[in-house]
């Protein structure tokens, strides 16, 4: 095992986590060279198995969980819960995303666990937050964007006209878990400082509300011209029994303020591959009509976006522009764009990246070897660091696999290991 050289060595995380938001968490505290120990049941984590080619070795779990040991426990035994509180002492930080009342119920609440180390972190990860009329409700990051807005803002709907969620990567779950290794970072800095714990609450409804960012924010004179005339239409039309695709086509009659961004901030067809244009500003937008000798007046302070006539106008010169597209290939028109300092990209698929010129050259993947699976290349830690550097140092753990080790090195006997493993407490 490579040893940690990251800002978080020798600090040591007990993780309690299932599916996405948890995990992540985990493997960037992993990167920053936290020792981390995933506590799994017995016939591990369900995740394990998603899309496994190799028993209990999922591609999907590995990504997931490198970095990590495994410790394998039945935390439904009573002895079970004793194993867990033999460790807290030894242990900086809790990472937890059950359900809430689960881990009050287990006995491994931050109430109950901090009596064993009174300077404890303890990072709890929801669906819908610790206290109001939801706090019991399960969460996923389909059902957090849905209710948070996100999958409406988003807009999309499938040829049902039903409602179609942010499929690149589930979104919410991550940011949750970036957010949560944030806050324990922020809360191991206080204890350096203070000596003291704390118990850190998330959320994925607080995560999609973030993501929102101004769509979820008051603000009375936008509200008054724009927002609230908005939602009173939806309402009307939601109450009258109009279908989900109904009312995302209200929308844009209100939120055609940025015109000239379905033009230039925007995606196209060429001759091969697809093209993105990323221009923010109207100097980049001018850049791109000089180009093509292209001539719109989305950026004219004349333009009303709402007036009659105004979309079929935006209509026919996002065809313009997709002729023009046809002319060349993605990657010449990238060269032309980025040449002249306009953000633009061809459209890569994921699976191409581990082999992208840029991501090699920036040294973004990580070589490990997985016993069972072989040799494999994952991406690596989010963030370097010039003075303590970060590193993914481990593959994903087998089931079970530093169950032992684990017990042994925070002071459990031979005797007592092996008396955990026959009575099936421990794997």
């Amino acid at each position: 095992m490579e040893a940690a050289t990251g800002p978080l060595r020798n600090i040591r995380v007990l993780e309690f986590s299932q599916i996405i938001a948890g995990p992540v968490a985990g493997i960037y505290l992993s990167d920053l060279g936290a020792d981390v120990i995933k506590v799994e049941p017995l016939e591990g984590e369900a995740r394990r198995n998603s899309a496994a080619v190799v028993p209990n070795e999922g591609k999907y779990f590995q990504s997931l969980n490198r970095g990590k040991r495994s410790l394998a426990v039945d935390l439904k035994k009573p002895a079970a819960v004793d194993v867990i509180r033999r460790l807290i002492p030894h242990i900086d930080v809790v990472l937890i995303n059950y359900r809430n009342g689960v881990a009050e119920r287990l006995g491994i609440d931050y109430e109950s666990l901090k009596e064993y180390r009174e300077d404890l972190i303890y990072a709890s990860i929801t669906g819908f937050g610790d206290k109001g009329p939801y706090e019991s409700r399960g969460g996923s990051d389909i059902v957090a964007q849905a209710f948070t807005g996100v999958m409406a803002a988003e807009g999309k709907f499938d040829e049902d006209g039903a409602p179609v969620p942010l499929q690149v990567t589930p979104v919410i779950d991550r940011t949750s878990g970036l957010a949560a290794a944030m806050a324990i970072s922020a809360a191991l800095y206080e204890r350096e400082r203070t000596g003291i714990g704390q118990e850190l609450t998330l959320s994925l409804l607080q995560s999609g509300l973030e993501l929102l960012a101004s769509r979820a924010m008051r603000e009375p004179v936008h509200d008054a011209s724009i927002r609230d005339p908005q939602l009173r239409e939806i309402q009307e039309h939601r109450e009258a029994g109009a279908s989900y695709k109904d009312l995302m086509q209200l929308r844009p009659k209100q939120t055609m303020r940025l015109t000239s961004h379905r033009l230039f901030y925007s995606g196209y067809h060429t001759k091969h591959g697809s093209l993105i244009l990323g221009a923010v500003t109207q100097q980049n937008r001018d850049t791109i009509r000089k180009i093509l000798q292209f001539d719109d007046d989305t950026d004219s302070p004349d333009f009303d976006a709402g007036a009659p006539g105004s979309e079929e106008k935006v209509q026919n010169w996002k065809r313009d522009l997709q002729e023009i597209f046809m002319d060349k290939t993605a990657g010449d028109w990238e060269e032309i764009f980025v040449d002249a300092g306009v953000p633009a990209s061809v459209v890569n698929f994921p699976e191409e990246m581990s082999e992208n010129t840029q991501v090699l050259a920036m040294d973004v993947m990580s070589d490990l070897v997985h016993e069972v699976t072989g040799p494999q290349q994952v991406v690596g830690p989010i963030v370097r660091m010039s003075e303590t550097p970060t590193s993914a140092r481990l593959p994903a753990p087998r089931l079970g696999a530093h169950s032992r080790d684990i017990l042994s090195e925070f002071g459990f006997t031979t005797d007592e290991i092996e008396n955990l493993g026959h009575s099936e407490v421990i794997l």
